[in-house]
């Protein structure tokens, strides 16, 4: 009975454990698994355990090494991250593995005791146990801890130590207790193990590995604040530009508004003396000077219109057919920062996705906008190829936060080959709007 329970325990088991580890750190990795990753991991990791001792520390290293190689030469993933997933994955296996050996250890002597039938339906249930431990502890690694994992991975190495610490640790906790050797104090007597306190030792060893990915995923996500800030402050400071240029045609206007009697007088006296050439050139310099100061698109709000004229002479450019019915209320309670906000980045997005339209193929971008009551809606409309799916990047991250500022709302459509996106802002015109800050 008992070289059977050693058989299952032994292989049965731990080749579930093995290909649940290598299952999670595919996933960990963000890559799907595929057949040739488990035929490729199949055949060293039955020879591992065949050959390599049953929860012994060369066993759980090279099965470390295993996946550091398939995780770079079959997922092709970036290095970092395949050393610091494989030493994750072989961490929580060898912690889970040890807090059920504190169990066996504390249920072992008393059903031994009763009866060895009852000792080795406990083996068996325990064995299983450690399997669904760890599923439950992957899937908690996965699910909770990896939602920023897309960004830098400069962090991975910091974590990594404290990783390896507890694995080596629990290694040697395990070698020793529950290992073949046995303890003993001074006068050579053996001292009794106390799998109470061991089971203790265990479960905090977890925590500190979830405290550890809990640190972890807090840093990649105040990493994550820190880029979208630079990128706002970049944004701040182009937008700055297009005041300033605004105000600059504002007083180019306003000087030019000043001087038209002037101007008047002086076509008047040519038309009166009969020299209707002098008139006419006269005429034309004066809309040469006209067309300097007048916008591509009259929204009403001059720095929108500064920043649509510079975005949309890209696009046509490029060849994009461009559309501009927007109307904007000025003044208004909506910063013209925010509104710099909402087109730089929702044009920058629309420019994009047409350069990624195939050649041939109707390139264009709308924008509409009406204001009614206390709401201004929004909408760019923009050919759009159909491959692959809508990420919500930076960009469209920033228009939601204005929008929200606003105490409005983001949405985005995607029909045939054409992607609309819709902003709603809230703007009381009885009562003094203070934006909602966000926190």
């Amino acid at each position: 009975m008992e070289r059977y329970i050693n058989f299952f325990n032994s292989y049965i088991i731990g080749s579930i454990q093995m290909t649940l580890g290598f299952t999670f750190f595919i996933r960990f990795l963000q890559k799907k698994g595929r057949f040739s990753y488990y035929l490729l991991f199949a055949l060293p990791g039955l020879a591992l355990v065949l050959m390599a001792p049953g929860g012994s520390v060369a066993e759980y290293l090279v099965y470390t090494l295993l996946l550091v190689v398939v995780g770079i030469l079959a997922c092709r993933a970036d290095w970092k991250s395949v050393v610091f997933y494989a030493a994750l994955t072989v961490g929580v296996m060898e912690i889970c593995q040890g807090i059920v050996n504190s169990l066996s250890g504390m249920l072992h002597s008393w059903t031994f005791s009763q009866h060895q039938n009852a000792a080795a339906a406990v083996s068996i249930v325990l064995g299983i146990a450690a399997v669904a431990l760890c599923a439950v502890c992957y899937c908690a690694v996965y699910r909770y801890f990896l939602s920023y994992e897309k960004t830098d991975k400069q962090y991975l190495f910091m974590f990594l130590i404290p990783v390896l610490m507890i694995f080596f640790m629990d290694e040697y906790i395990c070698s020793i207790i529950y290992g073949n050797e046995t303890i003993q104090n001074a006068g050579g007597r053996e001292i009794p193990i106390k799998h109470h306190q061991m089971l203790v030792i265990q479960l905090f060893g977890m925590a500190s590995l979830f405290c550890l990915m809990f640190a972890y995923k807090k840093l990649l996500w105040n990493f994550h604040l820190s880029t979208e800030l630079s990128l706002l402050e970049q944004e701040e400071m182009s937008l700055n530009q297009y005041v300033e240029e605004a105000r600059a045609r504002y007083e180019k206007t306003k000087s030019f508004r000043h001087d038209i009697k002037n101007h008047i007088t002086v076509v008047k006296e040519f038309l009166r003396n009969e020299k209707q050439e002098e008139a006419l050139a006269y005429i034309g310099d004066l809309a040469e000077m006209t067309e300097e100061l007048s916008f591509p698109c009259s929204t009403g709000n001059p720095v929108a219109d500064i920043l649509l004229g510079n975005k949309l002479g890209i696009a046509r450019n490029m060849g994009i057919d461009v559309d501009c019915s927007l109307l904007l209320p000025h003044p208004c309670l909506v910063r013209d920062i925010d509104f710099g906000i909402i087109l730089s980045n929702a044009l920058d997005n629309a420019i994009h996705a047409c350069r990624d339209v195939s050649d041939g193929v109707g390139k264009f971008i709308r924008l509409s906008g009406r204001t009614q009551g206390d709401f201004i809606l929004l909408e760019i409309e923009n050919s759009f190829c159909q491959k692959g799916s809508v990420g919500r990047g930076t960009g469209l991250s920033n228009i939601k936060a204005v929008a929200e500022k606003y105490q409005g709302a983001m949405s985005i459509k995607t029909q045939g080959t054409s992607f609309l996106l819709s902003v709603l802002l809230v703007i009381p015109q009885q009562a003094e709007c203070i934006p909602r800050q966000i926190g």
